[in-house]
């Protein structure tokens, strides 16, 4: 890559092409100049480097203004050179709207956001900074026909660095006794804060490491509810725009429900704006797959007679 070349892309931009350009120049590859950004004390993931030069992420002024003038520095490239290139972001980022709100989405809102004040979170902070690429949970159903584990699995992309947590939600049905609710932290992450009231939970799954801007973690964990109450179905909340959402119930072989059907509503007073029957294969399991999530919530309602 000549000079002329750098010149000029530093000239125009945009700023993918103009970073791109420099790092060909200097001939470095991504985990060399991460290497080189670690050694004056900005840290950069790898990962975000790359999404940076193709253009798919844009750095954002207030949060990234450093790691671009370390890039000057680390590249040899004249001061602000990068910087005068950030502007706004691409257009074809996607629109970080508002999450709807927990009282929006379901009748247990106001606990959960009573039980979010009680750890320190902002109810419309609630893993802001996280954007989930791929939720999958399996629903396990007792013989009684009560809900015993679900199993949550979550993929997810941090948007600003700092991220160290998620925040876990769990609505159990009217007359349930919360306190027979279990939690348990499995891969990334490990068990922080618990708190319970009336038919809510809300609990801290701990990373294990910081995580940097554009960081992927994969995440899981299992909640046991011992209640007891026989299982009309599960829903997860969704409040903001989500990745793949696959959403498995196994059932008890010797008392299938009568009727599977998935469903999405905006809301859990609403009519369902999608609902679609399932059947069983022949593991006595139950699939419900959304390619895509908007806010609202989404799941599998179970008939049993």
């Amino acid at each position: 890559m000549s000079a002329d070349a750098l010149a000029d892309a530093l000239r125009r931009g945009p700023f993918h092409v103009a970073l791109r350009t420099a790092i060909e120049h200097r001939g470095l590859s991504l985990a060399r100049l991460r290497a080189h950004l670690s050694r004056i004390d900005i840290n950069v993931a790898e990962s975000t480097l790359s999404y940076w030069q193709r253009g798919l992420r844009h750095p954002d002024m207030h949060h990234a203004l450093s790691a671009v003038r370390g890039l000057e520095t680390v590249l040899g490239l004249p001061t602000d050179s990068l910087v005068v290139l950030i502007g706004p972001p691409r257009r074809n980022q996607r629109d970080r709207k508002p999450s709807a709100s927990f009282a929006e989405l379901v009748v247990a809102g106001p606990i959960t956001s009573e039980l979010l004040a009680d750890i320190g979170v902002r109810p419309e902070q609630c893993n802001a900074d996280i954007e989930l690429l791929l939720t999958h949970e399996r629903v396990t159903i007792a013989p009684d026909r009560s809900q015993g584990r679900v199993h949550t699995r979550l993929v997810g992309l941090a948007r600003q660095a700092g991220v160290d947590r998620y925040i876990g939600v769990y609505h159990g049905e009217p007359g349930c006794d919360i306190a027979r609710v279990r939690v348990s932290a499995g891969d990334g992450c490990r068990l922080g804060r618990v708190r319970r009231r009336e038919i809510g939970m809300v609990f801290e799954l701990m990373f294990d490491r910081t995580l940097a801007e554009g960081d992927t973690i994969v995440l899981s964990y299992a909640v046991d509810d011992e209640s007891g109450i026989e299982c009309p179905g599960y829903f997860r909340i969704f409040r903001a725009p989500s990745g793949p959402f696959l959403l498995q119930f196994e059932l008890p072989a010797e008392d299938l429900p009568a009727r599977c059907v998935q469903e999405v509503r905006v809301n859990d007073q609403r009519p369902p704006t999608l609902s679609q029957d399932l059947y069983c294969d022949r593991g006595f399991v139950a699939s419900a797959y959304y390619p895509s999530v908007t806010p609202g919530i989404a799941g599998i309602t179970l008939e049993w007679s």
